[in-house]
């Protein structure tokens, strides 16, 4: 092989191995200008393998009764301690992990699918569609959530999907709020009325033309809801109200705030798994929100 050929080679495979060089060299930047964004996602993937890995990770059944002594405190066989009935409060917060992260998840998907829908022909059509909109959207704003919560629950029953439906319905009212105002910067824009002047239906506009654009804002939303939604689960089944069966944090918080004399550890690790939880999703959330925004992808 000649040199001259050779040397086009060798800067053929360098023309292809640039733009994955270039796409690592992007990624260390975003993670070096978002430590904490990356924190939170560290956060967010550590607890999604304890709740889909809950069987191998725990050491115990979360009900069993007697895995360990009564109010145990954090020992190398029970690391998060037991509670009143010697179960493992470890294995307890590994398998809450499930319903916490299962409810707040598809509660946000439904809530923020619905209410982008619901916003974008607010704000497309506008005029008594967005009047009605905007005022029903107002009226439940005013409604405060968590007595919203508790009267849905008690209308449709405890089950997990009365919780989805229930915390997805107040997901909804951010996210049309939002996502309109986002559609009525972008329904004038040149290409929409391109769209029109060549005949494009109403649906196709929406949903290939201006779904597309404001699509980041939505993920932008429901990342930073994420960590709403599991509060919002975590309060119903502290009050009482979550699943009977299934064990959550908010419940063994509620059950450790009821026993007398207080044992610090058994409230401390479900309360501190929750407290990491919301962190984790809005830390995560303004990360993304910072690298998903127009203005600033030109630093990045």
């Amino acid at each position: 092989m000649s040199t001259a050929r050779a040397a086009g080679v060798i800067a053929a495979e360098l023309e292809l191995l640039a733009p994955r060089t270039d796409r690592w060299r992007r990624l260390g930047m975003v993670i070096r200008d978002n430590p904490f964004g990356v924190f939170g996602l560290v956060l967010i993937l550590v607890l999604a393998v304890f709740a889909i890995f809950a069987p191998a990770i725990a050491p115990f059944s979360p009900s069993e009764i007697g895995a360990g002594p009564d109010l145990a405190d954090p020992s190398p066989a029970h690391p998060f301690g037991a509670d009143d009935l010697g179960r493992d409060m470890f294995s307890r917060v590994v398998f809450g992990a499930r319903i916490s992260l299962t409810v707040g998840f598809l509660s946000v998907i439904v809530g923020t699918l619905v209410g982008s829908l619901i916003g974008m022909v607010s704000g497309y059509f506008g005029g008594a569609v967005d009047n009605f909109v905007q005022r029903w959207v107002d009226t439940s704003i005013a409604f405060p959530p968590l007595l919203g919560l508790l009267l849905l629950r008690q209308v449709m029953g405890p089950s997990i999907e009365t919780l989805i439906i229930a915390i997805g319905f107040f997901v909804l009212f951010p996210v049309i709020r939002i996502v309109r105002g986002a559609v009525l910067s972008e329904k004038n824009n040149q290409y929409v009325e391109a769209a029109r002047a060549l005949g494009a239906s109403t649906s196709r506009i929406l949903f290939l033309h201006i779904a597309p654009n404001v699509a980041a804002l939505a993920i932008i939303i429901s990342t930073t809801l994420l960590g709403t939604a599991v509060l919002a689960e975590a309060s119903l089944s502290f009050l009482g109200l979550g699943l009977p069966s299934a064990v959550s944090w908010g419940g063994d918080v509620n059950a450790a705030r009821n026993h007398f004399p207080p044992d610090l550890w058994w409230a401390f690790f479900p309360g501190a798994a929750i407290t990491l939880t919301v962190l984790g999703f809005n830390l995560f959330g303004d990360a993304l929100r910072d690298i998903l925004d127009p203005r600033l992808r030109g630093r990045l």
